[in-house]
């Protein structure tokens, strides 16, 4: 076989990118220095209402983040729906389906609890309501909170798509989807095909092939990854910068220092606990937690922590197909358990109201009932709100907290999307059909293994 050479007769090298986990590094670090030098450059200008026209570069880097999201978001619908009603079709020939369901849940209340104890622990040590230097007149309720009716009612679909529609200020409809609805349709369309049996083989092999469609239309948004990792870190460091951190800086430390207790502590130790190697486990999810934490959407990062949760860590895609999904809706260590305990305490605290053991009960039963009331919600305000008002407390404490909001989301959005990559991934090792090879197998720094089995729940 003849080498080719090139003019100096030395063989020619093909260009090799760096692996992807290396790309989204490299967008990280990029997109920190592009933000701190468009937030150097200032807006171009202040209108009388002090509204600011952000710079060129500040608005371009703004519409590269934004149209990846957007791209993520488009996908999540017929990827939900297509991926739970062929993975229940698939659980027919699984023994011991319903057994993976409550365990999967067990998992989530056990995590979550464990994550609410901890803010809960370091509200109380570092007293975040008693060291803010933030001016009382910034207390103000928001406009979107969050109830137990409005919960229990946002189970019932309001069409087959799961839309919802929106009036805008300028007489404009806006369009949003609703992921615990399509969740809701998806699995009674599911449980309709188990039930019908063969009859339903026709529809279950469209479902399928669609869902193969879908999931290559992923792939090649997934690809973009890097390139909008630059845009959205970018934009968030020159819209937020770190000077809001100032008046609220314990409240900061707190939250960071239980995602990072949650993140690389808790969650190593249920893994070894559970003869699961921890670095593995993170160098498999990366992909996702990175994009977790630039995007801050944990619906708009569930396709690729699904991809990552099968073919890295080995889950088979019958189950992570299910799982997934239903965590990117309910479980939410960040969102739901660490900030509102925490948030629920600095509250407390600033307005110098006391809280009873009762309180503290409540702020667990409601971190682990209640977070999928922050389902496709991009934040934490919902379940602030819904926590708030179960415990009696101002609303307007929201307001206090609502300046470095977008900061802090980006841990917690990280920790979420960690914590629905871990739970299936116990589970299915504790059950014997997580695929060992795929979870141990040396990363190539791709998003994911390609050639991992995809199909049939097969023990490990």
């Amino acid at each position: 076989m003849n080498t080719p050479v090139t003019e100096t007769g030395r063989p020619s090298r093909r260009l090799r990118l760096p692996s992807f986990g290396v790309q989204v590094l490299i967008g990280l670090a990029l997109g920190v220095v592009l933000g701190l030098v468009a937030r150097a450059m200032g807006p171009d200008s202040v209108d009388a209402a002090g509204v600011t026209d952000p710079n060129w570069l500040t608005e371009t880097l703004t519409t590269v983040g934004g149209v990846f999201v957007t791209l993520l978001r488009t996908i999540v619908p017929p990827l939900v729906f297509l991926a739970i009603v062929a993975s229940i079709a698939n659980l027919r020939d699984v023994t011991g389906a319903a057994r993976l369901a409550w365990k999967t849940l067990a998992w989530f209340a056990i995590t979550a609890l464990i994550a609410v104890g901890i803010g809960m622990v370091l509200g109380l040590v570092l007293q975040p309501g008693d060291h803010a230097s933030v001016s009382a007149d910034a207390a103000a309720a928001p406009s979107t909170t969050g109830s137990w009716l409005d919960f229990l009612t946002g189970l019932v679909p309001a069409n087959v798509l799961g839309l919802e529609g929106s009036a805008g200020d300028d007489g404009s409809v806006g369009l949003s989807f609703n992921v615990l609805q399509i969740l809701v349709v998806a699995i009674a369309v599911g449980i309709a095909t188990l039930k019908v049996g063969s009859d339903a083989d026709s529809f279950l092999a469209v479902v399928r092939s669609a869902l193969t469609v879908v999931q290559k239309v992923l792939w090649w948004v997934i690809l973009l990854a890097p390139i909008a990792t630059v845009g959205l870190l970018g934009n968030a460091v020159a819209t937020y910068g770190w000077d809001a951190l100032g008046s609220l800086g314990t409240f900061t430390v707190a939250i960071y220092a239980g995602l990072v207790l949650v993140l690389l502590g808790v969650y190593p130790v249920l893994l070894r606990l559970n003869g699961l190697s921890a670095k593995q486990f993170f160098s498999g999810a990366w992909p996702a937690i990175s994009l977790a934490f630039v995007s801050r959407s944990s619906v708009g990062t569930m396709p690729l922590t699904q991809s990552v949760t099968e073919r890295n860590l080995g889950v088979p895609r019958a189950y992570a197909s299910f799982a997934v999904p239903l965590g990117a809706t309910t479980k939410m260590d960040g969102c739901a358990s660490i900030y509102p305990a925490i948030s629920a305490i600095f509250v407390a605290q600033f307005f110098g109201l006391d809280l009873s053991v009762t309180d503290y009960v409540l702020i667990a039963f409601v971190s682990v009932i209640g977070s999928a009331a922050t389902a496709g919600v991009t934040g934490a305000t919902v379940m602030l709100t819904l926590t708030l008002s179960t415990l009696g407390l101002p609303l307007e404490g929201v307001g206090l907290l609502l300046a470095i909001d977008p900061i802090l989301d980006m841990g917690r959005t990280a920790t979420n999307v960690a914590g629905q990559a871990l739970v299936p991934t116990i589970v299915a090792k504790r059950e014997g059909i997580l695929d060992l090879d795929a979870y141990n197998a040396r990363r190539t720094g791709r998003a994911w293994r390609e050639d991992a089995p995809q199909d049939a729940l097969v023990p490990a």
